[in-house]
């Protein structure tokens, strides 16, 4: 079938606990991002929110930066996530139908990201990046993923 136009993410008490929709309409994704350690990188961790029009258009991008899992002020990234939620104001928890998108901060490439798959006949994926800790195929409208 090929890249996806929307997919759809189910609200669950996992990865998907922050999605649904603000009190204007607009759909939201809050989400805790990680690059892991690899080498003698040290990885970097974040909070990201994703905001995205009422027709799942990706409008915008709060992304903030801790440093290394091992060394980051973990109260800090937890009220900063919070605050994150507050922002929005009053909000409904519930499935958004969102278009992938990426966008760049911190030298670091986020987003949800359509790929082909590894072979011609292979389908397509959608991931959660960084950290690609969810992953969604067809049918891009069930609202599930793995991880």
């Amino acid at each position: 079938m090929g890249k996806p136009a929307l997919i759809a993410i189910n609200h669950d008490d996992y990865h998907a606990e922050h999605v649904g929709r603000t009190a204007d309409g607009r759909q939201f994704f809050l989400t805790s991002a990680f690059e892991p350690p690899s080498g003698l990188d040290e990885g970097n961790e974040f909070v990201a929110l994703y905001l995205f029009d009422a027709d799942g258009t990706f409008s915008e991008a709060r992304i903030d930066e801790f440093g290394p899992r091992a060394t980051m002020d973990n109260a800090r990234r937890t009220a900063l996530y919070k605050q994150r939620l507050r922002e929005l104001g009053e909000v409904t928890f519930t499935r958004i139908e969102v278009a992938p998108f990426e966008h760049e901060a911190f030298g670091t490439v986020f987003g949800l990201i359509a790929r082909p798959g590894d072979e011609e006949d292979d389908p397509w994926w959608v991931e959660l990046h960084p950290g690609n800790c969810m992953a969604f195929s067809e049918p891009w409208d069930s609202g599930e993923y793995d991880t």
